[in-house]
């Protein structure tokens, strides 16, 4: 339990280490680093690579936006062998919809409670 919890310490904190080098060090914009994040995410898991690193790491693998690209990559594979093509369109938002609707959702509330400024 306890090699669990180092492991996603490590891999998750250095997931968030990494994206914030490029945040301070390059000119890329936060959004574009959200996008390399979900399609390596994607791409790892679909050469087989984050599978390990998840079976690794836990929490620590999946709760980084990597870990989005990871979810919808992993339901579109699951959804494939399982419905044909049909599962390209269907599978990823199968996987990910609990955290979709949640981030909605919460953050409606917290547009409801807060009140935005405009710059």
């Amino acid at each position: 339990m306890t090699d669990k919890l180092i492991w996603a310490f490590l891999v998750g904190g250095s997931l968030c280490a990494i994206a914030q080098v490029l945040i301070d060090r390059t000119s890329i914009t936060p959004a574009r680093i959200m996008v390399i994040y979900v399609v390596t995410g994607a791409a790892l898991t679909f050469f087989g690579i984050y599978e390990n690193v998840v079976k690794l790491a836990g929490a620590g693998a999946t709760v980084p936006i990597i870990g989005f690209g990871y979810s919808v990559a992993k339901g579109t594979i699951k959804a494939v062998t399982e419905k044909g093509a049909i599962g390209i369109l269907t599978g990823g938002l199968t996987q990910t919809s609990a955290g979709i609707c949640a981030a909605i959702l919460f953050a409606y509330i917290v547009a409801l409670i807060r009140n935005p400024r405009s710059k």
